[in-house]
Formats: structure tokens, C-alpha cells, sequence
């Protein structure tokens, strides 16, 4: 059996998280135990495991004769009222309400995926057999997992047995989104939330297994094995069993973990991508880009890292936190430059599971990155027309300059603008193998960008059209279809277009669109 469920916790004492686990310890001494709880966190933190140590304390044979002796008992002390108050709320574990709970097949707790019985006749059915007397033991605890996917109606539903349900029945709702949870939920429930593990926690919880299955390790080794679980006690236990059987019989050491996940090279890897940044050097980051692919590095994971750094350098911008390290390295880092890189590798995240090769939206933030530089210094300069490279191709200067006072402003409209000068334009640029580029063009793609914003449909359209004529007070866009002429000329879209040439343009704007003339001429020719 793999780590995570061999040595999931039973008892509130083998849950690693201190606050859980006095806050647990608290409410299950008390002598009335809510009715309802709602466990909420980040996936892997033991919700679901507490949520069944819960369900032992409530139906335990031992503790209910502990909790039956102490109410006969003469307390002497506070002292030792307050030793027996701890025992009494940890489950035995040995008795058969325990043991069947553990297994799972006790008839009395019943654990639902909220996912897969998220309709409202699924509950309707619960609430139906909530009304049943226990078969075997003192309280009946429904365990809901997932609880934010039931729909709005089953919520409904739910509601009424959750504020009051019958004295026998315990709910205990457990998510990873609790801002799906209508609010009517939450506050009928007693809410504990389970926070990201720390480093120590995670120490904590390694150390229980590797003394269970007679592992060595080094300390260093489980504090990195810590650093590389995102928090999480499930996927940092799969990680020590992962190393544990890399090692063998071996003692596992700090050099076997970098090793096989490339941690020492993937810092040092990180420092060179830094620098290449800094420098806005294309050139070094692609090169470097095509090294870690050949090493087989987790292109997710060098860009979380990378987000990661760049995230430390931000706090020391602003004085929060000082790292001397990266100081020395990016000292030419300005705090406007750190916010849009993060911003461009934080898309590059999320792209990697679409993208045809993964180290494609890395090497795009690489040229973007690099191409802002080409332009700065060329609008900075004094040369005239120079010759468009499909590297680095010139913006025009009017549009340029108003990217540039834009970034200063954090404008949404001009950043889009630039944006999708930077990313479409060049490769238009590219393709067609022009030595120029028109105002107009940069206009065109900047306005589809923007209205892709408003209304994905008329982005479409918009992409099967041109742009006529612009004078600066009026645009008129020339349209191949009669539908795309019809859909453009509607007044909603009209003003939405107009809107979208103010915001680039920062001027009131006219638009107008017309038929191809060849094309009206055919139409009219058929008498359409």
C-alpha cells in the first residue's frame, strides 16, 4: 500500500497540522459537539482523514464510557480534569466501531462525492434516509466530499436537514473551494479551516513514516523533499516513497534528491534565465531553453520556480524582504518590468497543457520580452527607417510611443494594444516579408484584441474584414460578406467598436462599414 493511505492518520494526535488539531481537540472535549463542520483547504492536507478521526470520537465505545465516567467522576483537580478532557476525545481505535469505520464499512458513516451526487434527487434521497436511527452506533455522520459541486438546487435542499437535522446525524462537508459554498451553507456549520503545510509540519509527518518502515534519512534530505510537496502532506508522502525506493537500502541523502529532480541545476539554471532577463538577452534564454530540454527538465516546474524568484525580488523592490543574492544578480530590474514578467510566465503556466511542445510558451515570453527591448532602444534612438528584421521589427512610432506611456500608466487598453502588436505583428511582419508596416495595421490588430474582450463573435468577424480608410475622426471597415457587413453595422456593435477605437486611440472615432466594392457589385448584379 503507497505511503499517503498506509499512514494516514488516525487519531487527532497523528494529524500533523497544530492547529487542527487543537482546534479539534477543543471541540470534541466540549460537552456539545456541533451538528455540522465544514472542513476547508487546499488539496492533500488530511480534510477527509479528519473528517473520519471525527466520526470515530463521536461513535468510539471507549470515549463514550471515558465521557460517561468523568460526568460521575469527582474532579479533584483541574489539572487532572483537564488530562482526562484530552484522552477522552482521542478514538481507540481497537473497538468495532472504530475498526469498521476505518475500513469503511461501517453502515452509520457515509461518505458522499459531492461531484458525482451533486443533483437534487441525490439529496432528496439523503434527506429521506437522514430520519433513519442509527443501525449500531450513537451518531449517524455523513461525510460530503467535493461539497461545492452540488448545484444551487441541491444546496436548496440540503439546507433545511443542515439547520436542523435530527439529533442522531452529524454533517461534515469537506471542499477545496469554499467560495463556492453559499453563504446560507457556511453559517449553519462550524467551520475549520486546514491551512498549507509549513516545512516543519511536513518534517513532521516524514518523520513518522520513515521511523514505521525503518528508513534513514538526513534531516537536509527531508527538509528538501519539504520544499518540493506545494504544501501538501499527500503529494510530499508519494514523494518520500518515490525516493525511498530509488534508494533501496541506502540512507537517502540531500545529493540522491537532487539528482532526480535536477534542484541543484535547476537553480543554477534559474540564475542564468535571471541574468538573461536582466539583459534582455534572446539569444542566451532560447539557448538556455533548449538545454533544459535536453536534460528532460519539468518546464512547469522551472517556470514556478522562476515565478518564484521573481516574486522575492518584487517583496525586495518594495522592502518587504531582502535577498542579497538576488540583489547583486537583477539589479537593473524595476518594479514595472518584474510585474509584466510575471504576468507573461504566469500565461506561459497555464498554456503548457495545450501547447505542441512544452518549452514553446517559455521561449515566447523569451522573444516578447527581448522584441520590448529591440523597441525601446530603436524609439530612444535617432535612425530613420531602419530595415524591418522579422527578430525584432520596428513598431510605428505614433502607436509606439503610446504603448510605452501606457506601461508607465497601467493602462488595460494600451498594454492589450502593445501586446498584441508585439505578439501578432512580427509574425505578420515574418510571413509577408515587408520592409514597412502601416499605422493602420497596428489599429486593426490592436482594435480585434480589444473587442475579442468585449465579445468573442465579433472578434471573428472582425478577423474577415480590413480596415478601409482612417483618418484619425473616422474608420471604415470594409467587409467581404453581406453577414459580417449586417453584424458590424448593428448598433450594439457599433458602440462597442467605437468604444474600443476611444480606449486605443483615446479619441472619439466614427466607424463605418461597407461592402466590398466587387462584392456589392456582384450582389446588386443578382438582384440582392
Amino acid at each position: 500500500m503507497v505511503f499517503y493511505r498506509k499512514y494516514r492518520p488516525q487519531k487527532i494526535e497523528e494529524l500533523d497540522s497544530k492547529e487542527v488539531r487543537d482546534k479539534l481537540h477543543s471541540v470534541l472535549g466540549s460537552s456539545s459537539v456541533s451538528h455540522a463542520f465544514l472542513f476547508t483547504g487546499p488539496k492533500g492536507l488530511g480534510k477527509t482523514s479528519a473528517a473520519r478521526i471525527v466520526a470515530k470520537v463521536l461513535n468510539c465505545e471507549k470515549v463514550r464510557n471515558e465521557k460517561g465516567e468523568m460526568k460521575n467522576k469527582d474532579k479533584t483537580s483541574h489539572l487532572s480534569s483537564l488530562t482526562s478532557h484530552f484522552r477522552a476525545v482521542e478514538p481507540c481505535n481497537k473497538c468495532e466501531q472504530c475498526i469498521s469505520i476505518t475500513r469503511g464499512t461501517n453502515l452509520d458513516v457515509l461518505e458522499i462525492d459531492g461531484a458525482s451526487n451533486r443533483g437534487i434527487d441525490e439529496i432528496r434521497d439523503l434527506r429521506e434516509k437522514v430520519k433513519l436511527s442509527p443501525a449500531g452506533s450513537r451518531k449517524k455522520v455523513y461525510i460530503i466530499d467535493e461539497v461545492h459541486m452540488l448545484t444551487a438546487e441541491a444546496f436548496n435542499a440540503l439546507l433545511k436537514t443542515l439547520e436542523e437535522p435530527p439529533s442522531h446525524v452529524v454533517f461534515i462537508l469537506c471542499t477545496t473551494e469554499p467560495h463556492k459554498v453559499p453563504s446560507t451553507i457556511l453559517s449553519r456549520c462550524l467551520h475549520i479551516q486546514f491551512r498549507k503545510a509549513t516545512e516543519a509540519e511536513l518534517v513532521r509527518s516524514f518523520e513518522r513514516i520513515i521511523k514505521a518502515e525503518k528508513i534513514k534519512a538526513d534531516k537536509e534530505a527531508l527538509d528538501l523533499i519539504a520544499s518540493l510537496s506545494d504544501g501538501s502532506f499527500r503529494d510530499g508522502s508519494k514523494l518520500l516513497e518515490e525516493i525511498a525506493l530509488l534508494a533501496g537500502r541506502k540512507k537517502i541523502a540531500k545529493e540522491l534528491i537532487e539528482e532526480k529532480y535536477y534542484v541543484s541545476s535547476i537553480k543554477y539554471h534559474i540564475r542564468a534565465m535571471v541574468k538573461c532577463l536582466d539583459a534582455k538577452d534572446t539569444k542566451g534564454g532560447l539557448e538556455l531553453v533548449s538545454k533544459l530540454t535536453e536534460q528532460g527538465i519539468d518546464m512547469k516546474f522551472f517556470i514556478e520556480e522562476l515565478i518564484q524568484t521573481l516574486h522575492s525580488l518584487l517583496l525586495q523592490k518594495v522592502g518587504i524582504k531582502n535577498d542579497q543574492e538576488l540583489e547583486v544578480q537583477i539589479l537593473d530590474f524595476d518594479i514595472n518590468g518584474i510585474k509584466r514578467l510575471v504576468e507573461l510566465f504566469a500565461k506561459a503556466h497555464s498554456e503548457l497543457k495545450y501547447a505542441v511542445l512544452p518549452q514553446i510558451p517559455l521561449e515566447l515570453v523569451i522573444v516578447e520580452w527581448g522584441i520590448q527591448k529591440t523597441q525601446n532602444t530603436q524609439q530612444s534612438g535617432n535612425s530613420d527607417n531602419q530595415t524591418i528584421r522579422p527578430a525584432s521589427p520596428k513598431l510605428p512610432p505614433r502607436l509606439g510611443e503610446a504603448g510605452q506611456r501606457g506601461e508607465q500608466s497601467d493602462s488595460p487598453s494600451i498594454q492589450k494594444m502593445v501586446k498584441a502588436q508585439k505578439n501578432e505583428i512580427p509574425l505578420n511582419v515574418a510571413q509577408q516579408n515587408m520592409m514597412g508596416y502601416s499605422e493602420n495595421n497596428a489599429l486593426w490588430v490592436s482594435l480585434i484584441d480589444r473587442v475579442k474582450a468585449y465579445n468573442h463573435s465579433i472578434a471573428g468577424v472582425l478577423r474577415g474584414c480590413r480596415i478601409k480608410s482612417y483618418d484619425g475622426k473616422s474608420l471604415i471597415i470594409e467587409a467581404n460578406f453581406k453577414f459580417h457587413k449586417d453584424k458590424l453595422g448593428e448598433i450594439k456593435t457599433q458602440q462597442v467598436l467605437e468604444e474600443a477605437c476611444k480606449e486605443i486611440t483615446k479619441k472619439n472615432v466614427k466607424v463605418e462599414v461597407m461592402m466590398k466594392p466587387a462584392v456589392a457589385k456582384a450582389l446588386a448584379g443578382d438582384g440582392r
